[in-house]
């Protein structure tokens, strides 16, 4: 196994819960020359990793739009063109994380003459040499890609989700950061938002959380989030002066490292979440209508998660859009439970 490229383009929760395997084969094909297949913008996610040697990016959604512009010739071109540069690299082995047609058609395209797909679909597993079943401790994060890498012979380990901290991006948010008035761990990390509204903890949550943890802790909420998320950012920050809306003001990098050095994060079923656990801060996820896992695999990483009859009901609500699962998880919870993993922190230290 002299060459191997892994094939997980998307999203980001995915690219971090899958972020322990490049250690793990590293650790048993230490020469290997080990690529990452993903989308343009997440691939700052990878760039820092000292196991990953070439993070190479495809970008779905031009290929997207030039088919929807009817535009077929020159999406033929960029195939062919994916193809001679993923054929140059010679790869021995493709790994197909996601499973399905569109990640098993780049995987197909590497050339690799060994291609593994991880619980195959949608026809994808035709185009794999061999298929290994979703498996593992359901519970726990990252599980699907740790037994993976079990099948593979890789030196799992703890297989815990891992992100390096680029020194560069670091530099620009603790700058931000400054700004405000606040060092490395005197602030909490908010990560409010996500793609599906079934996921949000409310509004008004938020807002009442805010001074409670002020009160109680001394940190200074932060809220993290993309351009789309401003606006909802703006209505929670207005409940309190004490709130740093960096929403938006952020690349991927450098929320990286915002997270990094704080002293906790609260945050729902999204991408920054779990790059709490991943940077093994002190971290309470917030989860309702899914629930990826129960397990963080950290003593300072905790969830709550109501266990509802409707839930975990994910792209389908039944509830008419009461949220019941997340409208019952209340501040004073939350509050408890970060305190709790605060000191769980401060045990491990």
């Amino acid at each position: 196994m002299k060459r191997l490229l892994i094939v997980r383009a998307s999203a980001i929760g995915d690219v971090v819960f899958a972020s322990a395997l490049p250690a793990a084969i590293r650790r048993t094909h230490p020469d290997a020359h080990i690529a990452w297949l993903v989308e343009p913008g997440i691939h700052e996610l990878l760039l820092a990793d000292p196991n990953i040697d070439e993070v190479i990016t495809w970008s779905k959604a031009e290929w997207v739009r030039l088919w929807k512009d009817g535009k077929r010739l020159e999406l033929w071109r960029r195939v062919r063109q994916l193809r001679r540069e993923l054929h140059a690299r010679h790869f021995d082995i493709a790994l197909d994380l996601q499973g399905l047609m569109k990640s098993g058609f780049i995987t197909w395209l590497s050339g690799a003459p060994r291609r593994v797909g991880l619980g195959s679909k949608e026809g994808s597993q035709l185009l794999m040499t061999e298929v290994i079943p979703r498996g593992g401790e359901a519970a726990r994060i990252g599980s699907e890609y740790q037994y993976l890498a079990q099948q593979m012979g890789f030196e799992a380990g703890d297989f815990l989700p891992t992100l390096t901290v680029a020194p560069a991006a670091a530099a620009t948010v603790l700058g931000k950061l400054a700004e405000h008035g606040l060092a490395p761990g005197s602030y909490a990390v908010f990560a409010p938002f996500t793609t599906r509204p079934q996921k949000h903890w409310f509004e008004d949550a938020w807002q009442a959380l805010a001074p409670q943890l002020i009160a109680a802790t001394g940190l200074t909420p932060v809220i993290l989030g993309g351009p789309a998320d401003t606006e909802a950012a703006a209505r929670i920050a207005a409940a309190n002066p004490r709130i740093v809306n960096l929403a938006g003001q952020t690349r991927l990098p450098e929320a990286v490292a915002a997270i990094a050095h704080s002293a906790l994060l609260i945050g729902v079923d999204t991408g920054l979440t779990h790059m709490g656990t991943a940077l093994a801060r002190p971290t309470v996820a917030i989860f309702g209508s899914t629930c990826p896992y129960r397990n963080t695999g950290r003593p300072t990483g905790s969830v709550i998660w109501l266990g509802l009859e409707c839930s975990p009901c994910r792209r389908r609500p039944t509830c008419g859009g009461k949220f019941t699962c997340l409208r019952d998880i209340t501040p004073e919870m939350v509050l408890a439970r970060a305190q709790a993993m605060l000191a769980a922190g401060q045990g491990t230290t």
